[in-house]
């Protein structure tokens, strides 16, 4: 009986142990996280200060299961000079219980004297793509599950040659393996599109960018204006060898001193043998928001959007709480001569928005967003464009 004592007492020694040893890191962990969290929410810190932000995410798809992840935010002026335009950089990454994983870097950096401008992105992803087919008459359930690993760089390389005007080239590469479609019903044939097996495809062009905005993360007053020819594969005779014009055109006006009207005209054209991956996807979470990125996919695609942003409302109690509205709409099709009036989509919808870095004017967004289809909810840092 001593010998069981003696050891009922060693095991709860051994547990106050451990306990003790485990209790002050949780401690500095706390109070890291709690400094952390009142150094987001009370910025006393100098604007020209860089800032960092880092924050768990949780998401659930019936494709994906549970889904967790890390988003990253980078903020910083050219040399702590805050006639600079504010440079951004993001990152998000993210498991799911499917065994599907991905990272992401987007970038807006201009260096000092707005000299040059580097727009791009990196996205690597294991993740099921849907796939509902080709054209505005795509069914409204999707007809294959396309699982792929999928690899995009694209990056954007301009010179000022005048004020606010930029002009480089741009590079554009993406490569889908390792793809599978797995059709939504066994029973029915499914119609394999162009790149079904995969592909890897090289951009080149040129770009001409029009850009007097101060901070992409949330503009009061400016413009933004794209236009960039891509040639794919030019050097290459086996593979898919197509065209890509893309439009884009941003405008951003004040009605007040805190509400902002904004604008967004956005048009990409292809010619040539384009794989599927890469047509023109409609959908996502900045443009036609509350349908799926890729619902509609085509050669072509117009879409526009406006958007009312209140930032902040005056609540009396807080300055950092905002609200937006917004309605969009769009259209894809392979032809000119087949774009019908009868084929537009619609979107709209509306948001709140918290103030999170009151000193550089950066906002969080929740947005909820309805089609005649159902409806999306989107959580992101800065506003959709």
């Amino acid at each position: 009986m001593k010998f069981e004592g003696f050891n009922v007492n060693m095991r709860a020694r051994g547990w106050l142990v451990i306990f003790m040893l485990i209790w002050p890191v949780e401690m500095k962990a706390q109070n890291f996280v709690k400094r952390y969290i009142h150094g987001i929410l009370n910025d006393t810190s100098d604007i020209s200060r860089p800032q960092f932000l880092m924050y768990p995410t949780l998401a659930y798809a019936p494709e994906t299961s549970w889904e967790v992840g890390f988003s990253t935010l980078y903020v910083y002026y050219a040399e702590r000079d805050t006639t600079n335009r504010l440079s951004e950089i993001n990152g998000f990454t993210f498991y799911t219980l499917e065994n599907q994983y991905g990272i992401w870097f987007d970038h807006a950096l201009y260096t000092p004297g707005n000299k040059w401008f580097f727009l791009g992105r990196i996205r690597y992803q294991s993740f099921p793509l849907l796939y509902f087919g080709i054209g505005p008459d795509a069914p409204k359930e999707y007809v294959a599950r396309v699982d792929a690993n999928q690899l995009w760089f694209k990056e954007r390389a301009l010179r000022q040659i005048r004020r606010n005007l930029f002009f480089g080239l741009e590079v554009d590469y993406q490569r889908l393996s390792r793809v599978e479609f797995v059709p939504a019903e066994p029973s029915d044939p499914l119609v394999l599109p162009l790149g079904s097996e995969g592909s890897a495809n090289l951009g080149l062009g040129v770009g001409l960018v029009y850009d007097d905005r101060h901070n992409v993360l949330n503009v009061r007053k400016g413009s933004f204006s794209e236009i960039a020819l891509f040639n794919y594969n030019p050097f290459s005779s086996t593979a898919f060898n197509f065209n890509n014009l893309l439009v884009d055109t941003r405008i951003y006006r004040p009605l007040s001193t805190n509400t902002v009207i904004a604008y967004q005209l956005f048009g990409q054209f292809m010619w040539g043998e384009v794989p599927f991956n890469q047509l023109s996807l409609m959908g996502g979470e900045s443009l036609m928001r509350g349908y799926y990125t890729g619902r509609f996919r085509d050669k072509n695609q117009i879409a526009s959007q406006v958007e009312l942003r209140f930032l902040p409302i005056n609540l009396g109690f807080t300055k950092r709480i905002g609200a937006a509205v917004f309605g969009g709409t769009s259209q894809v099709f392979d032809k000119w001569e087949n774009l019908n009036m009868d084929k537009w989509v619609l979107s709209g919808g509306a948001g709140l928005r918290f103030l999170l870095f009151p000193k550089k004017d950066i906002y969080t967004r929740l947005d909820w967003a309805f089609t005649k289809e159902g409806s999306g909810i989107y959580f992101f840092i800065g506003e959709a464009f």
